[in-house]
């Protein structure tokens, strides 16, 4: 899981309430790239795509919908090609 903005404690309009995953887009065994989306949150007031950073195979997937996450947290592991 990416940091969350800087602005992220200092405004507060985004981060209203705790942050959810809404959908899970990364499958295992399914092959990513750059930028593909892997899983949807959302905050009181925003949704956010977290996209992949890497290409890869998805060997597994640590998180599913209606789970909160914080920042650093793991949410898949992409095995080179």
């Amino acid at each position: 899981m990416p940091m969350f903005p800087e602005c992220w404690d200092s405004c507060g309009n985004c981060a209203q309430g705790d942050v959810v995953v809404s959908e899970v887009h990364a499958r295992t065994g399914q092959t990513l790239k750059p930028d593909d989306r892997v899983i949807v949150l959302e905050t009181g007031k925003v949704a956010l795509d977290i996209p992949s950073p890497n290409s890869g195979t998805v060997s597994e997937v640590f998180v599913k919908v209606g789970d909160t996450l914080a920042a650093g947290q793991l949410l898949c592991i992409l095995v080179s090609e």
